[in-house]
């Protein structure tokens, strides 16, 4: 037997598989044809109502309503489920493709602000792919068969684990304490190094410790400096980069 069949055909991996593969393109053919609205190009056009612009977020929630309620609905097997799991998947790929905009409340799409869209995309498609090859949440996968029996043993790695990913997200460290929750030893490593200086723990914990403080500040800029621009250039090679004119305005305000 391949990996393929241990760890995707696996009982219940198929929809999620489905569902994976369907937000991942819908994302890609969505950014593809406002990339062409933008630049004027193609039969396409933004879609209107009363005028009234009607964003893609609407049926996209529409459709994450009808898949997640199908899914549960039509448990793990047969037509149905998979079916579920498709629709659910172009919802969500609608929905996070304009997260920005539901964040924020304001049409965010083409300005800086509206890279989190994109950023999102990526960490959900990374956290479900890693569902997908064998990684279970809070690090409860690797149990033996006597721990899988001993239920204080699951509950004990479930509220560790869960204790460091909360450290993580309250040193300011997001992608790395959602990342933690599937992965146990990124969540251990973001909680025991330093917080960023504007996070929750920083002013809790470092307001009497200039030299803690110090040393968050430079260790966030020198991190910020070495990976912010990689970063941004990859988000822009996906979803496009934001319009000047809208970065120009946001800076003035």
């Amino acid at each position: 037997m391949g990996w393929f069949e241990r760890n995707v055909m696996e009982p219940g991996k198929l929809p999620l598989l489905l569902a994976l593969i369907s937000f991942v393109l819908t994302f890609l053919i969505t950014r593809g044809i406002t990339r062409l609205i933008r630049a004027g190009k193609g039969p396409f056009g933004n879609v209107s109502s009363g005028g009234v612009h009607v964003h893609h977020v609407v049926p996209g929630v529409i459709l994450t309503i009808v898949g997640g309620f199908g899914a549960v609905a039509g448990g793990q097997h047969g037509f149905g489920s998979c079916l579920a799991a498709v629709l659910f998947g172009i919802g969500a790929g609608l929905v996070l493709d304009e997260f920005a905009l539901v964040l924020h409340l304001a049409d965010v799409y083409w300005s800086p602000d509206g890279r989190k869209s994109v950023e999102m995309v990526v960490l959900t498609a990374s956290l479900v792919g890693l569902l997908l090859i064998g990684f279970s949440p809070l690090g409860v996968n690797d149990l033996s068969e006597d721990q899988q029996q001993n239920r204080a043993v699951v509950l004990v790695n479930v509220v560790v684990n869960f204790g460091f990913a909360l450290i993580a997200l309250f040193k300011g460290k997001v992608r790395l304490a959602v990342l933690g929750v599937i992965i146990p030893v990124v969540a251990v490593i973001a909680a025991v190094r330093l917080a960023r200086p504007a996070s929750p723990w920083a002013r809790r914990f470092y307001r009497n410790r200039p030299r803690a403080r110090a040393k968050s500040s430079l260790r966030a800029y020198h991190h910020d400096r070495r990976w912010v621009g990689p970063q941004r250039r990859f988000q822009d090679w996906i979803g496009g980069a934001p319009d000047p004119e809208v970065a120009r305005s946001l800076e003035r305000r």
